[in-house]
């Protein structure tokens, strides 16, 4: 995203003192509004790194332990970002949880059920590097798409002008012809008097001299 597409470290609820680390401005009603897309980063490094000391170790009882506790550690950040980021018609009406490591992401999407429950209760999205990319690109996408309209809607206005102007020319054209069409008349009537003039003049110099 180009840099007046996203802000850091945020209020994307008026009046409040919650700053989001992350926060994508999209469009709203008119030009002047926009409506936050929350993204914040979560960090549960030290669970996921017993997790995985765990699963190294074949602890079943261990697993299930240290499991459970990253399963209530996303819930809770979920919640967090719902209750300080999240207020239509301000931001979307869901925000997102960003988890920076691939292998971090793919355990929380092992955990059973937790993608639609944190949709569900917390309106959360998690989104690892590659997701959030995903989610990135698309929304790139979708600003091209409104740039494209936009600059489209200028054309079409550009156009109603020209073609305005174009019709106040052509008419303007039509009095230059009928008044250079006069002004022949006056021209070919002003050489037909020339002519006739220039009669009368060469009779007088034909006329005798009197003595």
């Amino acid at each position: 995203l180009v840099r007046d597409q996203y802000e850091k470290n945020v209020a994307p609820i008026p009046n409040s003192q919650a700053f989001v680390e992350f926060a994508i401005k999209l469009p709203g009603k008119s030009e002047e509004d926009t409506v936050w897309l929350p993204i914040d980063s979560k960090f549960p490094l030290d669970i996921y790194q017993q997790l995985v000391d765990a699963q190294d170790v074949g602890s079943v009882e261990t697993i299930t332990l240290i499991t459970k506790q990253l399963e209530i550690a996303i819930k809770k950040e979920a919640k967090q970002i719902q209750d300080k980021y999240i207020e239509p018609p301000y931001t979307t009406d869901f925000g997102v949880l960003f988890l920076p490591t691939e292998g971090l992401y793919a355990e929380v999407l092992r955990l059973p059920g937790i993608q639609e429950d944190l949709q569900q209760n917390y309106r959360i999205m998690i989104a690892g590097p590659t997701t959030l990319a995903a989610l990135l690109n698309s929304l790139q996408i979708g600003f091209r798409t409104l740039a494209v309209e936009k600059r489209s809607s200028e054309v079409w206005k550009l156009l109603g002008i020209v073609k305005q102007e174009f019709g106040k020319f052509g008419g303007l054209l039509d009095k230059t012809q009928k008044k250079i069409q006069e002004l022949g008349n006056t021209m070919a009537l002003a050489s037909s008097k020339s002519r006739t003039l220039e009669r009368k003049l060469r009779d007088v110099e034909s006329l005798p001299e009197t003595v």
